[in-house]
Formats: C-alpha cells, structure tokens, sequence
C-alpha cells in the first residue's frame, strides 16, 4: 500500500474542473484509490460525486492511497496533477 500527502495549491480546490481532471487520472489506474483529509475516513478517488463531496479547497492537506503493483508511480502522476491543476 502506498499513501502521499498533498497541499493543494493556492487557487486550486477539489471542485468542478480539478475534481474532474483528478477523478479521470484515477479512473485510469487498475488498483483502488482512495482520497481524503487526515483524520477523516477516505473516499474512492474514482467518484466525481464523492471527491466534490469532500469539499477540499485550496491549501488544505488531502492523503492519496493506492493498493497494487504501481501504486507509487500512480500516486506520484496523481500528486504532480493536482499541484500542477488551475482554476
């Protein structure tokens, strides 16, 4: 299991276009990923309706898990997408 922590960028939140572009980068992959706050219980990184649930805006940490053979380099593409994304 591999796990990465993130700091979304400044102006950049986990709604409407990143969510999107996050959750079509995850449904790519073949293992299970999670996506959610420390602290707080996951939610599948596949799911439009659940990652916007998470509400997660710009500046907050949110934690990346994946289970299965390429789950660093998964989590790592995942990462520099979302510290890349803009509005």
């Amino acid at each position: 299991m591999a796990e990465v922590t993130v700091i979304l960028p400044p102006g950049v939140g986990l709604h409407a276009r990143p969510a999107a572009m996050f959750v079509k980068a995850a449904s790519e992959a073949s293992m299970p990923i999670t996506v959610g706050r420390p602290g707080e219980a996951p939610v599948d990184a596949k799911s439009i309706l659940a990652v916007m649930g998470l509400g997660a805006k710009a500046g907050e940490e949110i934690v990346l898990v994946a289970d299965g053979d390429g789950a660093e380099g998964t989590l790592a593409d995942l990462k520099a997408l979302l510290e890349t994304a803009e509005e």
